[in-house]
């Protein structure tokens, strides 16, 4: 019976976030401008939390909190206080501009408006392939956490598949209703409430341990360690690579660097940006103190299952663990439905307009980016299925890929001596360079039989830090070697005078 209670209240909660998608719908309009950006008419509550929402992922809700359980609590330092400085840092410096380039030139996408500066749809095809390249997988990242997390919650009445099928199904229907109006207001919805849930998730469990001095306590008598600044993974070089890297990484993500485009104002764009370490800290740091707290808790933990829902089922009654989870899978839905909406969009605008129908109508694209939404959400389903990695290196990994982009699209916009050649060799490299150490276990060394490993870290250093600093030489060094083409217009990223 608490099997179909929970899957029943997880069930009734995406529900309701199917019905506010319905009533954007009714209110949205047809064309491409408003599906994808809302008519760009967000304002600063919306944008905060949709923003906000948006990368509430499996990434934050499990792997997060896994982490803090296997390492210790510095996992906060990494993702609440240095990602949550760096990212608003970035969101001005990235996003404030991009705002002001998007409203003046229409433009919808990053590829869409770097392919517009260095007059090539092939750069703009290519950032557009890259974005959809790594979405992919982060995409299937939350449909693993789905089925994960309805397994763990469930004692495995309902497999893996069956939750990660459910999510999926959802999300299809939920884009294709919604577009950025739907996403954006459930996304403020999800976000008060994943807030609010996490604290009293956090009282029960203390209340239930015996406080505060009771958990901590308990969880430095098994692991010492983690009463300590550093020791064990947390090393400067791992903290310093994982927060840059996921900071970075995260302005490229399509659904989030869409969202630079859609404020009303510049003010609602400066509030957002100026109050995101404050958000990031108040959800971030409860969700991952659970992780820690937990290591010292009587806990049986399954070898590969996420350690917030069995700590959940344990000390808090079944009906508010399915209510977290069922938000923890809401908040997995808005980031899905947001990459979904924003990689549909990235295959419309840069893909499918300029090289299959320039002629296509704005309604015509907004249906192809539908049918879009349906056909990349399932591939990913199917993916999900072979559960290629954990939580963490699958986020990772993404993460990095994503953060390869960055360096180029800063210089970009902010040096006018950038070159055709320069961005495109710059964003060539360093992923082609990426990919081996993903993809490949070893390298065969040419005219010899012997092979060489592939590390992802050198010396404790993250080797896409090193390729985001490639990134910046090889932008910068090609664009000095190399002329402007007579189709680059560098005046599109040229700010009036104030």
């Amino acid at each position: 019976m608490s099997a179909v209670l929970e899957i029943g209240i997880i069930v009734v909660y995406l529900f309701i976030a199917l019905a506010i998608g319905l009533l954007a719908y009714r209110v949205s309009g047809a064309g491409a401008e408003d599906y994808y950006l809302a008519g760009r008419s967000i304002g600063t509550l919306v944008l905060l939390f949709t923003t906000f929402a948006t990368l509430l992922s499996a990434f934050t809700f499990f792997a997060g909190p896994n982490i803090a359980y296997a390492t210790g609590p510095e996992w906060i330092l990494v993702m609440g206080v240095m990602d949550g400085i760096i990212f608003a840092i970035l969101w001005y410096v990235i996003g404030y501009k991009q705002w002001i380039i998007g409203r003046r030139h229409g433009y919808m996408t990053l590829g869409e408006m770097l392919g517009d500066r260095f007059g090539s749809s092939g750069l703009r095809a290519l950032v557009a392939g890259i974005s959809l390249m790594w979405l992919f997988p982060y995409v299937m990242l939350q449909q693993m956490g789905a089925g994960e997390a309805i397994t763990g919650l469930t004692d495995g009445t309902i497999p893996y598949w069956g939750g990660a099928a459910l999510i999926t199904a959802f999300m299809i229907m939920y884009v294709m209703l919604a577009g950025m109006r739907g996403v954006a207001w459930t996304d403020t919805i999800q976000g008060l409430f994943m807030l609010s849930i996490t604290w009293i998730a956090v009282g029960w469990v203390l209340a239930a341990v015996g406080g505060l001095d009771a958990a901590t306590g308990a969880m430095v008598e098994v692991n010492p360690d983690f009463a300590a600044l550093g020791g064990g993974i947390y090393t400067p070089q791992f903290i310093i690579s994982s927060a840059v890297t996921i900071a970075f990484g995260v302005t490229m993500f399509p659904q989030i660097n869409q969202r630079f485009f859609v404020a009303e104002s510049s003010r609602v764009l400066k509030r957002s940006f100026a109050l995101w370490p404050v958000l990031v800290l108040l959800l971030f740091v409860p969700a991952f103190l659970l992780g820690s707290w937990a290591a010292g808790l009587p806990l049986d933990v399954p070898e590969g299952a996420n350690v917030l829902p069995v700590l959940l089922t344990e000390y808090t009654p079944v009906w508010f663990a399915a209510l977290v989870i069922a938000g923890a899978m809401a908040a997995m839905m808005s980031s899905s439905d947001s990459m979904l909406l924003s990689g549909s969009s990235y295959f419309t605008r840069d893909l499918y307009r300029p090289f299959v129908r320039p002629d296509a109508t704005d309604r015509r694209e907004a249906w192809i980016a539908r049918i879009g939404v349906a056909v990349f959400a399932t591939l990913a389903f199917l993916a999900s299925l072979t559960r290629p990695g954990t939580l963490i290196e699958v986020g990772d990994t993404a993460f990095s890929g994503f953060a390869l982009l960055s360096p180029a699209v800063i210089v970009a916009l902010y040096w006018e001596g950038t070159t055709r050649t320069g961005m495109i060799v710059s964003v060539v490299v360093p992923q082609i360079v990426y990919l081996a150490h993903v993809l490949l276990e070893s390298l065969p060394l040419p005219f010899t039989d012997a092979r060489v490993p592939l590390p992802r870290t050198y010396a404790g250093w993250d080797v896409a830090l090193g390729l985001m600093v490639l990134a910046a030489v090889l932008v910068v060094g090609v664009s000095l070697l190399t002329e402007h083409v007579t189709d680059e217009e560098v005046s599109r990223f040229t700010l009036p005078a104030d």
